[in-house]
């Protein structure tokens, strides 16, 4: 069965009518958005998982897991990470 975006923001918007869907959703959202960042960098680069991880010297299946959301990389990974695709690490904190 084939999707399209109008059918999951319809989901999304209902699931998030529970507080306690909408807190994990919250809590989890940096992580996607670290996530999609790496996503973009790399497929703006126009390299593969594999030629990433060369770059940085670790294995494909590391990239892979950063990418699914199956990992906690270390701040040094993602400066590595971020070297690699001609990148600056930048982090802040900001008033809730």
């Amino acid at each position: 069965m084939k999707y399209h975006n109008d059918d999951f923001e319809s989901f999304k918007k209902e699931l998030l009518k529970d507080k306690e869907v909408l807190a994990e959703y919250n809590r989890l959202g940096p992580e996607f958005e670290i996530i999609q960042m790496i996503l973009d960098a790399r497929k703006q680069k126009g390299i593969t998982q594999k030629e990433l991880a060369e770059k940085m010297g670790t294995k494909q299946s590391a990239i892979a897991r950063l990418e699914a959301g199956n990992a906690n990389p270390s701040i040094g990974f993602l400066q590595k990470l971020a070297r690699a695709l001609d990148k600056k690490l930048e982090m802040t904190f900001s008033s809730v």
